[in-house]
C-alpha cells in the first residue's frame, strides 16, 4: 500500500506558474499521481490566487480547477473537518486554514502533507507528515 498524499494549494500554484519551484512539483505530482488528494479549499484556494495574481485567464483558471478536480480525489469539508481544524489550531498554532488543511489530510488518512507553509518534519497526531519538498528536495 502506497501513502496517500495532500498537496496544499501553494504547490498547486506553483504548478501552473512560471516560477522556477514547477518542476519540482511537477515530478511530485508525477510520482504520486495515483496517491493524491485535496480539498474543496485547496481548489477554491487555488482558483482565487491563480485570477487573483492574473496568472491565468478566468477561463483557463477555470479548467484548470475542472482538470484536477476530474483527476483527483477531492475531499469535502463538512462540520466534522471544521471541528477538527479548531482541534488542531489550538494544540498546534496553525492558522485556522492551514488546520483546516491538516484536518482535511488526516481525514483522508494520508501520511504526507507537501507544503512549504508549515514546519517541515513534523508529524502531527502521530500520523501525518509535513515534507516541505523545496528544503530537502526529495519527494518520499
Amino acid at each position: 500500500m502506497t501513502d496517500k498524499v495532500f498537496m496544499d494549494t501553494n504547490l498547486w500554484i506553483y504548478l501552473y506558474s512560471d516560477d522556477d519551484k514547477s518542476a519540482i512539483v511537477a515530478e511530485l505530482v508525477n510520482q504520486n499521481v495515483d496517491d493524491i488528494i485535496l480539498s474543496a479549499q485547496v481548489l477554491g484556494e487555488l482558483f482565487s490566487v491563480i485570477t487573483r495574481k492574473k496568472l491565468k485567464t478566468l477561463p483557463a483558471a477555470t479548467q484548470i480547477v475542472e482538470d484536477i478536480a476530474s483527476l483527483y480525489e477531492v475531499a469535502g469539508l463538512d462540520r466534522f473537518s471544521v471541528a477538527k481544524a479548531i482541534q488542531i489550531h489550538t494544540k498546534y498554532q496553525y492558522s485556522y486554514y492551514d488546520s483546516l488543511i491538516i484536518a482535511s489530510a488526516l481525514e483522508n488518512d494520508c501520511t504526507i502533507l507537501y507544503t512549504e507553509d508549515m514546519q517541515a518534519g513534523q508529524v502531527i497526531e502521530g500520523a501525518l507528515t509535513i515534507v516541505n519538498p523545496f528544503l530537502t528536495n526529495t519527494t518520499n
